[in-house]
């Protein structure tokens, strides 16, 4: 079985930034200011109300008063991931130029 990771700590430190701890002992941030707030996200486009996220331990992840969430293991990776990211979306953007 591979290890699912788990949100044990969360902190805002900025309008659509996450600061997270998990349950292996890592810490990354999460920046979502670039995020499409569609659907059940729509209400977090809100600053104060994206304020308003909190751990939920049954769900091992970050919740919001709508039951918005994000997948942790998602989450956990997104620092590493992050940089790939943003590399494949410039490619794509000189190919389509």
């Amino acid at each position: 079985m591979s290890y699912l990771p788990a949100v044990v700590g969360v902190a805002v430190i900025g309008e659509h930034r996450l600061r997270l701890l998990f349950d292996d002992g890592t810490a990354g941030d999460v920046d979502f200011s670039s995020m499409e707030w569609k659907g059940v996200f729509e209400p977090l486009h809100d600053p104060k109300y994206f304020a308003k996220v909190r751990v939920d331990t049954e769900a091992a992840t970050v919740v919001w008063p709508n039951g918005a969430d994000f997948d942790p293991a998602t989450l956990h990776d997104w620092p590493e991931l992050e940089e790939v990211l943003i590399a494949r979306a410039q490619k794509w953007e000189l190919i389509t130029a």
